[in-house]
């Protein structure tokens, strides 16, 4: 049996503050790096043993894993990473407060563009001092590359190929696999991974920190899926994920 393990990066400054942060490199809190520490922790405690790690370029993601790998006694695991991981773009929105953008453009509208699988927020320009375009750890990219806003359509677009190429083909050689990412990168993963409905999607959350195992059999196909944890935090967490747009 293969396993492959999810973790969501801890709590960040921006997740902190309620707003959205897309391609934005903020860090993590102190309670984001004990969050991940707990999540190592735990998978050191139930026996998990990941061979090789993929994460994406940004310091919340990459952070957590390095917490994690520490608390696991597993600083020496190799490590991917890619841009093709990076949390969903939020497009124009990104840095504005979640709360105060659902009083603006109404409640309804905000979680479509937050969590829908095929609604753009409103795009950045291309030369906005927030396109990933300024950002030199992107030079590889070309301007259709860039993401200057996305649906998790085209999240799930330009992270598959890589899941598929990569991070599957990693269990041609190993058993155990963990990719630390983001909400909605890792939404897209899940969206495929249980061929959930573009309606089912738009009310999943996942937590921060909180390990989400996958069983596959020897042809990737999924045999069972459980985060490991207390499940009365777990409800918790999620529940704070899906109320972020109602509270500033």
């Amino acid at each position: 049996m293969k396993k492959l393990i999810l973790i969501r990066h801890g709590e960040s400054e921006w997740n902190k503050l309620n707003l959205f942060t897309g391609w934005t490199d903020v860090d993590l809190t102190e309670n984001g790096i004990k969050e991940a520490y707990e999540a190592g922790k735990l998978l050191k405690k139930e026996g998990y043993r990941p061979e090789i790690c993929f994460t994406s370029y940004l310091k919340r993601a990459v952070k957590t894993l390095n917490n994690v790998l520490d608390a696991m006694d597993m600083d020496y695991l190799p490590v991917e990473k890619s841009w093709r991981l990076n949390e969903k773009s939020y497009g124009a929105i990104q840095g504005l407060n979640k709360a105060e953008t659902a009083e603006k453009y109404g409640a309804d509208q905000v979680k479509l563009w937050r969590r829908s699988y095929d609604v753009q927020p409103p795009a950045l320009a291309m030369d906005d001092e927030r396109s990933p375009r300024r950002d030199p750890r992107y030079n590889e990219l070309s301007d259709s590359e860039i993401p200057l806003t996305e649906a998790l359509k085209d999240t799930i677009a330009r992270l598959m190929p890589y899941y598929n190429g990569h991070i599957l083909k990693a269990f041609e050689k190993h058993d155990e696999v963990m990719v630390v990412a983001h909400g909605n990168s890792l939404r897209g993963i899940v969206k495929e991974l249980r061929q959930m409905t573009n309606e089912e999607i738009i009310e999943f959350n996942i937590p921060t920190a909180i390990p989400y195992i996958f069983e596959l059999d020897d042809n990737y196909k999924v045999q069972n899926h459980f985060f490991l944890g207390d499940p009365e935090v777990i409800a918790r967490k999620m529940q704070s994920v899906a109320n972020q747009a109602s509270k500033k």
